[in-house]
C-alpha cells in the first residue's frame, strides 16, 4: 500500500507511523523516569529504536529513503541536530494528526506528555546553537515601494494605482489614536467601478508588476522578491519617472522648501548641499550615511550645475538616483560573524518595526532613536510601538496584512451562477464588492479598540452596508424598521456598525466573503473551506491532493442526485491516500454547510435533504451547529492564538517560520493569553519577541 502513495503522502504515513510508535516508547521513558520529564538524551535513546525498528522500511540508507531522510543509521546526536524532524513529530501530535482514526486512541494527559516530552528535544536541539531561518536579501514590494517614495518626498498623492489595496478609506475614519471605530465608515473597494481607482497621483509614472502572495504566506516573503537586471532597469527609468513628472512640484511634494527650492544666495553651495543631502540620504537609507557616500552624491549634484543644470533639476537627478540605488530597493540585514543568532542593531530594528507596521521606511524619531543607541532599549522600545500603533500610518498594516491573510483576493475571481445566484449579480456588479469589507472592518476595528483576537472568530458587532445586509437575507440583523432595499451602490459606500445578537452573524470565518470565494460557481466547497480554515485560522495548512484525484464534479452525476454533499464526498475519501487528510479537514469544512455559495443560511439542499455540519474539533469537541462549532474553537483559542502570532511574525520577518521559532511562539502565545488575549498585545509581543531581535546572518565573504 505504501509504494503505491505519492512520496509526499507516504512520508506523512510513515511519520504517522513513527510517532505512533514514539508514543508508546515515550510513555515506557515516562514510566521509568516516575513521571518526570526525561532529559533530551534518555527520551532521545527511547526514541531511537522504535525509529530504526518500525520506520527504517521507508526510511534508510539501504534504498531510496522516504524525503531523503535515513532513520536507520540517525543518532541521539543527528536527532538534536534536526529540529524540524522534531517540529513535525510535535505538530503531529499536537494536532490530533495521529493515530489515524481507526486505531486506537491516545489518552489526552499521555498526549500532552509526549508534546511537552518532544518540546524539551526541541529546545535542547535549538539551544546548542541557535539559528533562526535567514531571510534573503530582498527588495521592497510594489506597496512598500510606493509608500516609502511618498513617505521620503512626502507626498500629498500616491505614486501609482495599487489595486492590492482591497479597501479604500474616504472621510478619514481610520483614527488608531482614538482608540476607537467610528460607527458609520465611508469605505470602498477595488471593484467598485473605475471611480475607485482615480486617486490624486503623479501623472506619467507606470507602476512595476503587482507581487504576487506567497502559497501560505505574504507578498512580502524573501524568496520572491528577487531583482533581476531588467527589473533594476525598470527602476532606474521609474525612479526618473517620478522626479520628472508633470506633478512633482511644490504643490505636491512636501519637502520641496527644503530640499529642491533653490537656497539663498548667501549660502555656501556646497555645505547647503551636504546639508540637504545627509538626512535625505540616511532616510531613504535608513541608516547614518558616511562622509564617502555624502561626498559622492555631492559632487554628482555639483558636477550637474557646473554642467549647466540648475539646483532644483540637480537635486531631482540626484533624488531620482537614489531611489533607483540598491540600498533604497534592498532590505537586509548586515552580516553576522558567524551563523548563531545575533541581537540587530537600532537601524535594523527601525527598519523592522517600520516595515512590519507601516510598509514603508523608518520616520526620523526611529531613525534618532537608533543613532543615538536608544531603541534597542525596552523601555524605549515599548513606547515606540505605542506611537506606532497609534499613527495613521498603520492603515498600511491593515491594507496589506488581513486581507493576504484571510486570502480575499480569491473573491475577485468569484463567479456564482447567475442563473441559480441571481441576487449575487446587480447591473453588472457582484456583491463580493460590499463582502470583501466586512472581514476587512471587523479586523481594523479589532486592532483600533484593543479587542481580544477571538472577536475575530465570535464577534459581538459586525459592519455592514445595506446592500450586504440584504445580500444576507436570513440573517440580514438591521432592525426590522431600518431594513430597505437594495442600493445598487458602486462609488464610496457607507457601512454601518451593528450588534451580533445571532452568533450565526460576526467574526471572519461565517462571513459572505469566505463563503463566497471558498465555494464553486454551482455549491459549496467543503474541502476548501476546511483547508482555508486549516491554513488561515491554525496556520496548518494540508499538502495539495494527489495529481490523480479527480475534482468532485458541480453537479451530482446520475444515481447521486438523492444524496447530500458529504454522502458524495465521503466515496472521495475512500482512497487511502486521501483519508489522512481528509480526516483533518473534513470537520472544518462541513461545519460551514449551513452557508450556501454566496453565504446565505440554509436548512435543506436542493434535493430537500438535511444539511448535516456536525462533527468534532480535533477529535474532542463535537458540535451539531455552526455556534457551538465558534465555541469549540474557543476552546482552542490558544491554537488560534498560535496560528495568527505565526502568520504575524512569518509576515514581519518576510519568511517562513522554522523550528527555532516556534519557542518564541509559546512566549508570545502566553503573554498575550496572559492580557486576554488583546490584538495590540499580540502584535507588540511578535515585536519583542527574539526572533523578530535577532538575526542568523553568517557573512559569505569566506565562501
Amino acid at each position: 500500500m505504501l509504494n503505491r502513495m505519492p512520496t509526499g503522502r507516504r512520508s506523512e504515513f510513515c511519520y504517522t507511523v513513527c510517532a505512533v510508535f514514539l508514543c508508546a516508547m515515550l510513555a515506557l521513558s515516562a514510566n521509568v523516569c516516575g513521571g518526570d520529564t526525561a532529559s533530551g538524551e534518555s527520551i532521545a535513546n527511547s526514541i531511537l529504536p522504535a525509529l530504526q525498528t518500525h520506520c527504517s522500511a521507508c526510511h534508510s540508507s539501504g534504498g531510496d529513503a522516504e524525503s531523503d531522510l535515513s532513520l536507520d543509521q540517525i543518532s541521539h546526536a543527528g536527532l538534536e541536530k534536526d529540529p524540524d524532524l522534531v517540529q513535525r513529530l510535535i505538530e503531529a501530535l499536537d494536532f490530533e494528526a495521529m493515530p489515524p482514526e481507526d486505531q486506537p486512541p491516545l489518552e489526552p494527559a499521555l498526549r500532552r506528555h509526549l508534546v511537552e516530552s518532544l518540546k524539551t528535544i526541541r529546545r535542547q536541539s535549538i539551544g546548542h546553537q541557535k539559528s533562526f531561518p535567514h531571510a534573503p536579501v530582498r527588495r521592497m514590494n510594489r506597496f512598500q515601494y510606493n509608500n516609502a517614495v511618498i513617505d521620503l518626498f512626502d507626498l500629498r498623492c500616491i505614486v501609482f494605482t495599487l489595486p492590492e489595496r482591497m479597501m479604500r478609506e474616504h472621510n478619514g475614519y481610520f483614527q488608531p489614536a482614538s482608540g476607537k471605530m467610528a460607527d458609520v465608515v465611508t469605505v470602498g473597494s477595488r471593484p467598485l467601478g473605475k471611480s475607485q481607482m482615480i486617486e490624486p497621483r503623479l501623472a506619467g509614472v507606470a507602476a512595476f508588476p503587482q507581487d504576487l502572495r506567497a502559497e501560505h504566506g505574504f507578498d512580502n516573503q524573501g524568496d520572491h522578491l528577487s531583482l533581476s537586471p531588467l527589473l533594476m532597469e525598470s527602476f532606474l527609468k521609474l525612479g526618473q519617472s517620478i522626479t520628472q513628472s508633470p506633478d512633482f512640484g511644490p504643490r505636491n511634494v512636501g519637502c520641496w522648501n527644503e530640499f529642491f527650492a533653490p537656497p539663498k544666495q548667501s549660502a555656501e553651495l556646497e555645505a547647503e548641499i551636504h546639508r540637504r543631502l545627509d538626512p535625505f540620504l540616511s532616510r531613504a537609507f535608513r541608516q547614518t550615511v558616511n562622509s564617502n557616500q555624502l561626498d559622492r552624491y555631492s559632487d554628482y549634484v555639483l558636477r550637474q550645475i557646473e554642467s549647466g543644470a540648475t539646483f532644483t533639476d540637480a537635486m531631482k537627478s540626484i533624488a531620482a538616483a537614489t531611489i533607483s540605488s540598491p540600498k533604497f530597493l534592498y532590505l537586509y540585514d548586515r552580516d553576522s560573524d558567524d551563523a548563531s543568532a545575533q541581537p540587530i542593531d537600532g537601524f535594523e530594528l527601525a527598519s523592522r518595526l517600520s516595515f512590519f507596521l507601516w510598509g514603508s521606511l523608518p520616520d526620523t524619531e526611529l531613525l534618532r532613536c537608533a543613532a543615538d543607541g536608544e531603541l534597542t532599549d525596552p523601555d524605549t522600545l515599548q513606547q515606540q510601538l505605542t506611537r506606532m500603533l497609534g499613527d495613521r500610518k498603520l492603515k498600511r498594516f491593515c491594507d496589506s496584512f488581513p486581507s493576504q491573510w484571510l486570502q480575499l483576493e480569491r473573491i475577485i475571481s468569484s463567479v456564482p451562477d447567475r442563473d441559480q445566484y441571481a441576487s449575487f449579480y446587480f447591473a453588472k456588479y457582484r456583491n463580493s464588492m460590499h463582502m470583501m469589507l466586512e472581514p476587512l472592518l471587523i479586523f481594523e476595528t479589532v486592532l483600533i479598540e484593543n479587542q481580544p483576537i477571538t472577536q475575530l472568530i465570535d464577534s459581538d458587532f459586525t459592519y455592514r452596508s445595506n446592500q450586504l445586509q440584504d445580500a444576507y437575507q436570513s440573517l440580514d440583523n438591521r432592525p426590522v424598521e431600518k431594513q430597505t432595499g437594495r442600493s445598487g451602490a458602486v462609488g464610496p459606500i457607507k457601512f454601518y456598525r451593528f450588534p451580533v445578537t445571532d452568533r450565526r452573524n460576526g467574526g471572519v470565518i461565517t462571513n459572505a466573503a469566505v463563503m463566497t470565494m471558498t465555494s464553486g460557481p454551482k455549491r459549496t466547497q467543503p474541502i476548501t473551506r476546511g483547508a482555508w480554515m486549516a491554513g488561515v485560522i491554525f496556520n496548518n495548512p494540508p499538502e495539495p491532493p494527489p495529481a490523480d484525484v479527480p475534482a468532485l464534479d458541480e453537479k451530482p452525476v446520475a444515481g447521486e442526485e438523492h444524496l447530500t454533499l458529504r454522502e458524495r464526498l465521503s466515496l472521495h475519501r475512500e482512497r487511502s491516500d486521501c483519508k489522512g487528510c481528509h480526516e483533518q479537514i473534513d470537520p472544518l469544512g462541513f461545519a460551514l454547510e449551513n452557508y450556501d455559495p454566496i453565504g446565505v443560511w440554509r436548512q435543506t439542499y436542493e434535493n430537500g435533504r438535511q444539511v448535516d455540519m456536525s462533527g468534532t474539533l480535533f477529535r474532542k469537541h463535537a458540535f451539531h451547529d455552526v455556534v457551538e462549532f465558534k465555541d469549540a474553537i474557543l476552546a482552542e483559542k490558544n491554537r488560534f492564538a498560535r496560528g495568527l502570532a505565526a502568520h504575524l511574525l512569518s509576515f514581519a520577518l518576510a519568511r517562513p517560520l522554522g523550528a527555532a521559532d516556534q519557542i518564541a511562539l509559546d512566549k508570545i502565545v502566553d503573554a498575550t493569553a496572559a492580557d486576554d488575549y488583546r490584538m495590540q498585545t499580540l502584535i507588540r509581543q511578535v515585536a519583542l519577541s527574539e526572533p523578530f531581535l535577532s538575526k542568523s546572518n553568517p557573512s559569505m565573504a569566506g565562501e
